[in-house]
């Protein structure tokens, strides 16, 4: 390649420039992708289970589906009778269920089972209690659970969130600090768990009226938060 003396020793000059140029320089080159770390922390408290949700059915058989509705429709009317003079209680159809029942060759119907669920729930365990006995004359019991009530859930978890942030801070700075570097966060995700617990199925109990009231022990949940995010570190 012909070139003038001149323009020669000026592109040689450049490249010498480019291969002695310490990294640091070459790091600040256009183009230079920074160095970023991923990371994660997590908090957790305990919140009090200040509330209790049941779940009580009436179930039952007959040949005549007009008979078993009139049955089963009218045991939960009477709950639903009991249940009203708690006003610290409250109740909602759960769902209402029709299926028939074969016979042993399975081609004919023999009869129609129905079963209707009422959700309750309260805050105030000792009335929730009381009434869960009273029910027992006419209903099963399928499902009881304790858990935070929502603004308690949400208080806490608002105390977490925050307990969790301070962690992630406090490693991002750790990591910085190790690598003789600044930071500063460049994403940042909050994870806020589910529910403390799902409602516990129970075996079923086929309640009696004698039976004295449900014994309820309300105890504590943990509300975990998760943070993830990234860091960028700069000099």
């Amino acid at each position: 390649m012909n070139c003038a003396a001149s323009g020669c020793l000026r592109l040689l000059s450049i490249v010498l420039a480019l291969v002695v140029a310490p990294p640091a320089a070459v790091a600040q080159l256009p183009g230079t992708a920074p160095t970023t770390v991923e990371l994660s922390a997590e908090a957790s408290r305990v919140a009090p289970n200040d509330i209790a949700i049941a779940t009580a059915y009436f179930e039952a058989s007959d040949a005549d589906p007009a008979k078993l509705s009139k049955q089963v429709n009218g045991a939960i009317a009477a709950a639903l009778e009991q249940i009203r003079r708690y006003p610290d209680v409250k109740a909602k159809s759960a769902g209402t269920s029709t299926y028939p029942v074969y016979g042993k060759e399975g081609r004919t119907i023999e009869a129609w089972r129905m079963r209707s669920e009422l959700q309750l729930e309260s805050r105030d365990l000792p009335d929730l209690s009381e009434l869960l006995g009273k029910l027992q004359a006419s209903l099963a019991l399928s499902g009881l659970v304790t858990q935070p009530a929502p603004d308690t859930h949400k208080s806490i978890a608002d105390l977490v969130a925050t307990d969790a942030i301070r962690a992630f801070q406090a490693r991002a700075k750790t990591i910085a600090d190790t690598l003789g570097k600044a930071y500063h966060i460049r994403h940042l995700s909050i994870g806020y768990g589910g529910p403390p617990q799902p409602i516990r199925p129970m075996k079923t109990m086929a309640l009696r009226a004698e039976a004295a009231p449900m014994p309820i022990e309300a105890g504590e949940s943990e509300i975990a938060v998760t943070v993830n995010g990234t860091i960028e570190l700069t000099d």
